[in-house]
């Protein structure tokens, strides 16, 4: 054998078992005593219930534990290992509710899956501790400075959670100087209201104190990413939302924030967890996160301590939400009580609305509108470009006729460049005398793209982050939030393989219906705009219709539609004031000449130029 192999195999195993030693071992022992340290505290905090409810002392149940990876079990698994359990069934909702802490930890939504596919499983919202990057949500109080996170609850025989039929359960450290009682509601969309009552008759004061939990452990793997959606602990305080990213909190630490109405959870791009409490009470709102084996990010609220003396009793109101990011729900929970809402403060900016919400919301609402009359957001983007168009026909009337100025004076400028073409100085001089002379202000043609550019990206924002796109058909197309379907590159779906599956090459193959269309109207609509006069210019431009074909291919079909029905109605708009500006364009000699097919058209007005 070769003595440079034996000594390469040498170092390569010194190199694997130096590192396992010095950098992987470490971290295997630190994660083993972690994952110890949080069995024993669940031991230790278990035992101290089980101890104080034998002395007769009134205590919650402790902190939970922060999960490790070696815990990790599939969700049916882990809530056949949680206790008792009290069914949930609403016409949105379905699952159960943990009788051990009385947290939210299973709630599956009815009218939402995870594809369009045919059987795709719907969508869970909350799932238990143990299982994969686990969520859950709960409201409670601690008594007498416990939190009530462990206790046990119990509830009558039979009993299941409908809009119907609300569910009285009761602490399973009540007792006859001591009642503590939670009557939990839910409603016909995903709001829970949790009243939890206590009778205090034990001789002395007891205290309590209002709080409430959304929890996520770990970072999702699901987890979008995207710089233009905000996903993670959020809330909101008074009138003022606030947020810390995960990787944030890993990193700053915990966020707080002071005020008397308010909410907070846990949200990712089209579901919410959040834990509510009755507003116009003084709270502190916290994100936080612990940093433990997983990570356990926290979005939670406190309230001011509240003593009842003995003989006494009090109730506290709190809500639970857990459900889609519904626009119109969402505003119906922050409407005024008096209104018929909850009066939940800035509930709606659970949506990611983004630092153009004065268009993203506008543009939500008037595609709502039109939904609401047409019965689908195809149609609904097709309306609300008109509507665009509309309010942009200024602008775009005054770009048109700048190009057709242009275009009007193409010979012109031609016959200068021969002339001046070894004095550039000079070429520009005359060129833009020939501009003021026609009265044309070439910087007019930008006009309406630097205005189509935020409505642009706000409609892109709209519908990458409203539920109320996604998995909405139109024509061919079943989810205008995702991309066009279908490829050229297996005649839009007639030869019976995918080619956007292949590596690396695959995501440029996925050039569907619509980006044909809308490149195909870029390119006609270059064929109405005078081209540049120097060639390299001339060539670039060329080119820009099959950039934006493969730029606009991966991105949503509602956005691309929008691009492509915009782009159209431009080409009408500027062929019919060309015309009316005197300027007679033979189009389809243009275009058969970038084809190939014929000889350069010329311009109806080149003889009169040449006078």
């Amino acid at each position: 054998m070769d003595r440079n192999f034996v000594l390469a195999l040498v170092l390569t195993m010194l190199i694997f078992v130096g590192y396992d030693t010095l950098f992987v071992a470490p971290k295997r022992a630190t994660f083993e005593a972690e994952r110890q340290a949080a069995a024993q505290a669940e031991a230790e905090a278990a035992a101290a219930v089980a101890e104080a409810a034998a002395n007769g002392e009134i205590v919650g149940g402790g902190e939970a534990p922060i999960v490790d990876l070696g815990q990790i079990v599939p969700v049916d698994q882990a809530l056949e290992r949680s206790g008792g359990r009290l069914p949930i069934k609403t016409p949105q909702l379905n699952g159960s509710l943990n009788l051990k802490g009385l947290s939210f930890d299973d709630i599956v939504l009815n009218e939402h899956t995870e594809t369009v596919e045919e059987g795709s499983p719907s969508v869970r919202v909350l799932s238990p501790l143990g299982s994969p990057y686990s969520q859950y949500t709960r409201t409670g109080l601690a008594l007498n400075g416990r939190e009530d996170t462990g206790l046990e609850w119990v509830a009558p025989e039979g009993a299941v959670l409908t809009p119907e039929t609300p569910v009285v359960l009761r602490a399973a450290t009540s007792r006859d100087d001591f009642e503590y009682t939670a009557t939990v509601s839910v409603d016909d969309k995903f709001m829970f209201t949790i009243e939890h009552q206590v009778v205090n008759r034990t001789g002395t004061d007891i205290t309590i104190k209002p709080y409430g939990i959304a929890t996520q452990n770990g970072i999702p793997n699901d987890l979008e990413n995207f710089m233009i959606l905000y996903e993670g602990p959020l809330g909101a305080v008074d009138q003022a939302p606030f947020a810390r990213k995960y990787k944030k909190l890993l990193n700053d630490g915990p966020k707080l924030e002071r005020g008397s109405r308010g909410w907070v959870g846990i949200t990712d791009k089209y579901w919410l967890s959040a834990a509510i409490p009755t507003q116009g009470q003084p709270l502190q709102a916290k994100l936080d996160v612990v940093d433990g084996a997983t990570p356990r990010f926290t979005a939670s609220y406190e309230l001011d301590t509240i003593t009842i003396p003995s003989g006494q009793g009090t109730a506290v109101t709190s809500y639970v939400f857990a459900g889609a990011k519904l626009v119109d729900v969402l505003r119906d929970y922050q409407k005024p009580i008096e209104d018929g809402g909850l009066g939940i403060a800035k509930f709606e900016e659970a949506v990611d609305w983004g630092f153009l919400y004065l268009l993203t919301k506008p543009i939500f609402q008037t595609l709502h509108f039109f939904n609401g009359i047409f019965g689908n957001y195809g149609i609904a983007i097709l309306m609300l470009t008109l509507v665009i168009k509309a309010i942009l026909f200024p602008l775009a009337n005054m770009s048109y006729k700048s190009l057709a100025g242009m275009r009007k004076v193409q010979p012109e400028m031609q016959r200068l460049k021969e002339r001046y073409k070894d004095d550039q100085m000079k070429f520009q001089q005359e060129m833009m005398g020939l501009y003021k002379k026609h009265k044309i202000n070439p910087a007019a043609g930008c006009l309406p793209i630097l205005a189509q550019m935020p409505i642009f990206y706000a409609l892109y924002k709209t519908l990458f982050v409203t539920i109320e796109m996604r998995h909405e058909p139109f024509l061919y197309i079943s989810d205008l939030a995702e991309p066009d379907p279908t490829t050229i590159f297996n005649l839009f779906g007639l030869l019976p393989f995918d080619p956007t599956a292949l590596p690396v090459l695959g995501a440029f193959l996925g050039i569907g219906i619509l980006p044909l269309l809308m490149g195909a109207g870029m390119w006609v609509q270059m064929k109405l705009n005078p081209p540049p006069t120097d060639p390299m210019q001339a060539k670039i431009f060329s080119f820009m219709p099959l950039i934006f074909l493969f730029l606009f291919a991966n991105f949503a079909a509602g956005l691309v539609l929008y691009w492509a029905w915009n782009t159209f109605l431009g080409v009408v708009q500027q062929y019919v004031i060309m015309k009316r500006q005197g300027v007679d364009v033979d189009l389809i000699g243009n275009i058969k000449t970038s084809l190939g097919l014929g000889n350069k058209p010329a311009l109806a007005n080149d003889n009169k130029a040449g006078e």
